[in-house]
């Protein structure tokens, strides 16, 4: 058991048998009653991030989440496989519980969130970017670099995201996999 000055961010707790991540908090101390703890919370299974005051010093349950590297390796009928890169255990997970799925490809590795207690993933964390291929785009006008001006285009994995005029068809590009905007060119297609 926690108490409310236990919270940090990123602590899972078990509320009317659901699993939520503190995705922030804030301790208040009024000059009128008793002091109290907001915070918002992330639902593990919906994704869906909540409101909640809990009054000081109340108990809450803690859940022992463990952080374990996995490897993407093929999706099929069943989810998107991963492969525990030490045990070499597999998995099938739904695209629901892996955040930004549309930017997985082959080979890479994840941050499973593990139940401790009963070894059940509750999510899985892509890294913060990665680096894509651009598939197909439509040609940028020569010279037209003023403005930020953006563009849809298709990357290796099958996802949209929108990028600047100057990228081509055959550039990788840097991709935030949180919200799924464009952070860099890395490296230019071969002519």
């Amino acid at each position: 058991m926690a108490t409310t000055a236990d919270f940090k961010n990123g602590m899972c707790l078990d509320i009317d048998g659901n699993y939520f991540f503190i995705v922030e908090f804030l301790h208040v101390k009024p000059g009128k009653g008793p002091a109290f703890v907001r915070t918002k919370l992330k639902n593990v299974k919906t994704g869906r991030v909540i409101d909640k005051t809990w009054n000081s010093g109340v108990k809450v349950e803690e859940v022992r989440i463990e952080r374990r590297p996995y490897q993407y390796l093929y999706k099929d009928d069943m989810g998107y496989n991963f492969m525990h890169t030490e045990t070499f255990e597999q998995v099938a997970l739904p695209g629901e519980s892996i955040d930004g799925v549309q930017f997985l490809k082959e080979g890479d590795i994840c941050e499973a969130m593990v139940h401790a207690a009963s070894e059940t993933i509750l999510t899985c964390e892509m890294p913060t970017s990665v680096v894509l291929e651009i598939t197909y785009t439509e040609p940028g006008i020569k010279g037209d670099t003023a403005t930020n001006t953006l563009k849809p285009a298709t990357v290796e994995t099958g996802a949209e995201v929108r990028v600047p005029l100057f990228c081509e068809t055959g550039d990788k590009v840097r991709i935030d996999t949180r919200d799924g905007s464009y952070v860099e060119r890395v490296e230019r297609a071969k002519s």
